[in-house]
Parts: C-alpha cells; structure tokens; sequence
C-alpha cells in the first residue's frame, strides 16, 4: 500500500494573512509530495508495504527495518506523518481558545491559555535548527509540551501529539524570513482549536 500525499482541506490561499499562498504552495506540493515519495520509494516490496501497516506502526518499528534505510525511513516517514497532521490542525476560521475538556486540561497543566501559549512558542522559537513543538496527551488525561529535531515525531515513542508547529524554514521564510516569533505569533490565527479538541478526545487514555 502506497501512501497517497493528501490534499489539503483548504485552498492555498486560505490561512492569509497569516501563512501566504507561495509558502503553502511550497510546503504542500514540493516537501510533503517529496516525503510522500521518499517514504514510499524505502518501503516498496518489504513487509510494511505488502501488509498496509499504518504509518504510526512503522515509526514505531524502525529499529526492524535494515540499518541503511533507518533514517530515510525515519526523516521521511515522519515528514509525511507530520504535515498530513499539519494541515489539519489549521483553518481559515481557526484561532481563539479551547474549549471543554481541552481547555480544562491546559489550565490545569499550565495555569492558564495565555500562559500555555508562551510556553508553547518558546518551545518552537528555541527549537535549535529545523524541527517541531508539541503539545502531547499522556494517557492519563494531561498535556504537555515538547519539541524534536528535523522531522521526529512523540509517535515514534508512542505518545499522542495533537498540535504540531512546523519551525523548519521552508514553513515561514518567503514570509517571516528569520523571525520564526513572528511566524509562530501569527500561527496561532489559524490553529483549529475544534479539530485539537477532538484529537484530545480520541487520544488513548490509560
């Protein structure tokens, strides 16, 4: 089973002023198709492909594949993985606050919203390099935040990401250019707090 590169579920112009349509041109048609690619150029005629494992299965079994193709398997498949996630925390109606057991959750961990978003951007703005923040649900109800390199994600652990901001360059710089902090600031325009909300509902509990 090959993995298709899905379509976004808005136009590329849709998330302006906050994401331009060039960026999301580039980063949808160019990336994403080339990690879409990639990952299934690794996988054809292995096991992973023949039996339709899902994609959350193979990052967790890297260390089953051959060690030359660990890390194609790795960069690309958490590329796809990532930004098919991606486009789906953002709208063009996006932005506010959570709400319900979400918003619970935040200000029990955090304190308030405002308080998780500082933290939150901090942990994309210091990300060294390309790479991504998190907000993670523990099986127990709570959420905390973390950041990986390059294209790692928390499922490679087994964890449950529900917000994901992209901080390689080709997600701002025809924009932002060097200001990830102004990129991040108008990103949270465009998050989709209904479809989090919904990822926190159906994240595993324990």
């Amino acid at each position: 089973m090959a993995f298709t590169l899905p379509d976004l579920p808005y136009d590329y112009n849709a998330l302006e002023p906050h994401i331009d349509e060039e960026t999301m041109r580039l980063h949808h048609d160019k990336h994403h198709a080339t990690y879409t690619t990639n990952l299934n150029n690794a996988i054809a005629g292995t096991h992973w492909d023949e039996h339709n494992h899902s994609i959350e299965e193979i990052l967790q079994s890297l260390d089953q594949f051959p060690a030359d193709k660990q890390t194609v398997v790795r960069n690309n498949g958490g590329g796809f993985l990532n930004h098919a996630d991606f486009w789906t925390s953002m709208s063009p109606n996006g932005g506010g606050e959570p709400t319900g057991d979400l918003a619970d959750a935040i200000n029990a961990a955090f304190g308030s919203f405002d308080a998780f978003k500082e933290a939150f951007s901090k942990a994309g703005v210091g990300r060294f390099g390309s790479g991504w923040a998190w907000l993670v649900a523990g099986t127990d109800g709570t959420v905390s935040i973390s950041s990986s390199p390059n294209q790692d994600t928390p499922v490679m652990d087994g964890k449950s990401p529900i917000l994901g901001v992209d901080v390689w360059e080709h997600a701002y710089y025809k924009k932002y250019g060097p200001a990830r902090a102004d990129y991040i600031k108008a990103w949270w325009n465009v998050v989709d707090w209904d479809a989090i909300g919904k990822r926190y509902a159906d994240a595993p509990r324990g």
